[in-house]
C-alpha cells in the first residue's frame, strides 16, 4: 500500500527533509538534526508538520452522548474552545487510542466536537464512531477530515511571540488547552494552546490547500518526528502504538499512568471493567528509567532486577538530549516502581544499572 504523504511533502524535501514511515505516512524525520531541533523547541522555537495525526469531526444533536460514550473523559465539562486529552478504550478497559478532544463551536446542526486520533488511527476511528452511533441510534454525523486539513506544532518558549505575530494578538490570552479561529495568510484557522513537547505551544490545523502560506508564516526551526519523540520521551508522555497497544502492549489507563483521564461518574465503553481496577489496583505501573551506566535504552529491551530475572521491558527509550543521559520508559511489577528502585536494563546483551525515576525527566516541567 502507497504511503499517504502530508501536503508539504515535497516543499520539505526541497528544505533536506529526511523522511521515514510513520503510521502508514511519509514524514519527516529531521530538517537538520534531531539534537538542533530538540535544542531549538526547549531554548526557543519550533515547528512540526503533524499532518499524519487524524482528524474527526462529529456534529449534531447528539453529539455529545456520542463522544461522552466513545471516551473517557466528560466532554460536558467542555465549553466551545475548550479541550481535553482522553483514552478511546475497549469493553475490557484496553487503550485503543489516546486523544485530545476540542469542543468547536455549536452550528445550526447542533453541538461540535473534533477530536485527535493518532497516525493511521484515522479510519478505525472513523468505523469505530460511525458503528456505535448506528448502534445506539443517535443522531450525529461523523466526518474524517484527515485529508482535508494539515496540522502544525509551534512549540517552545517563544511559540507565543511567533504565533500572535502570525495568528494575531488574540491568541495570547488563550490558556493551556483552550483553542478559538485566527486568521493566519488569508486562511480560517483553527489555533489550540496544545502540543506534546513540554513548552508552551500551540498546534494549529487549517486547510490543505493553504497549507504551504500557513506554514511559511512561522519563520523558525523546522522539526522533524526524530525530536518530536526525544521532547515527549523527556516529559514522559505516551505514544500510541509502542507505549501502549491493544495486540502488542494492551495496558489500561491505570497502568498507563493517565487515570486521571477517566471518569467513572460518566457511562463510556470500558467503564465497568475500569471501575473494577481502579477498586482492585494494578499489578504494572508504568515507569521512567535513568541508566546510570552507558548504553541508550530502546523499545524492546528488556528491565531486569539485580538478579538478573526479567520484570519488564522497555518501550520507549532515548539518549535525553537535554540532559545527556539516558532515559527509558516502560512498565514494571508495583514493587519495583517506586523512585530510587535499582534495576538493570539489558542493551544489546550486557546489563546496564539504571534506577526508577518519576517522570518528566526534566525537574523544571
Amino acid at each position: 500500500m502507497a504511503l499517504r504523504k502530508p501536503p508539504l511533502r515535497e516543499v520539505h524535501a526541497g528544505r533536506g527533509a529526511k523522511f521515514t514511515e510513520f503510521g502508514g505516512w511519509d514524514m519527516p524525520v529531521e530538517f537538520d538534526s534531531i539534537r538542533q531541533e530538540h535544542a531549538a523547541v526547549r531554548e526557543a522555537v519550533g515547528i512540526f508538520d503533524v499532518s499524519h495525526m487524524g482528524e474527526i469531526e462529529v456534529v449534531g444533536p447528539d453529539a455529545t452522548a456520542l463522544m461522552q460514550r466513545l471516551t473517557t473523559n466528560d466532554v460536558t465539562v467542555l465549553d466551545p474552545g475548550d479541550s481535553q486529552y482522553s483514552m478511546i478504550t475497549d469493553d475490557e478497559g484496553t487503550i485503543l487510542d489516546d486523544t485530545v478532544v476540542y469542543r468547536l463551536p455549536d452550528d445550526e446542526a447542533g453541538e461540535s466536537y473534533l477530536f485527535i486520533p493518532n497516525a493511521g488511527h484515522d479510519e478505525e476511528m472513523f468505523e469505530r464512531w460511525v458503528d456505535r452511533r448506528d448502534e445506539w441510534g443517535l443522531d450525529a454525523e461523523v466526518r474524517n477530515v484527515t485529508d482535508e486539513r494539515a496540522m502544525f506544532a509551534v512549540q517552545g518558549p517563544d511559540a507565543a511571540d511567533l504565533v500572535a505575530d502570525a495568528a494575531g494578538s488574540g491568541v495570547r490570552g488563550l490558556s493551556k488547552f483552550e483553542a478559538s479561529y485566527a486568521e493566519i495568510e488569508g486562511e480560517r484557522c483553527w489555533v489550540a494552546r496544545t502540543g506534546y513537547t513540554g513548552e508552551d505551544g500551540f498546534e494549529v490545523l487549517c486547510p490543505w490547500d493553504g497549507a504551504e502560506a500557513v506554514w511559511s508564516a512561522f519563520d523558525c526551526q523546522p522539526c522533524g518526528l526524530g525530536a518530536r519523540d526525544t521532547l515527549r520521551i523527556e516529559m514522559g508522555f505516551l505514544l500510541s502504538g509502542q507505549d501502549f497497544d491493544p495486540e502488542a502492549e494492551p495496558r489500561n489507563p491505570y497502568e498507563a499512568g493517565v487515570g486521571f483521564t477517566v471518569k467513572l461518574d460518566t457511562e463510556f465503553v470500558g467503564r465497568d471493567a475500569l471501575e473494577r481496577v481502579q477498586a482492585e489496583g494494578v499489578e504494572e505501573k508504568f515507569v521512567g528509567l535513568k541508566l546510570l551506566d552507558r548504553g541508550v535504552p530502546r523499545h524492546g529491551y528488556d528491565v531486569t532486577d539485580e538478579d538478573d530475572r526479567v520484570i519488564g521491558r522497555v518501550t520507549s527509550g532515548t539518549m535525553s538530549p537535554t540532559l545527556g543521559e539516558p532515559v527509558a520508559l516502560g512498565y514494571l511489577p508495583v514493587e519495583y516502581a517506586d523512585p530510587g528502585t535499582r534495576v538493570r536494563v539489558v542493551v544489546r546483551g550486557r546489563n546496564k544499572r539504571a534506577k526508577v525515576t518519576t517522570t518528566p525527566f526534566l525537574e523544571d516541567k
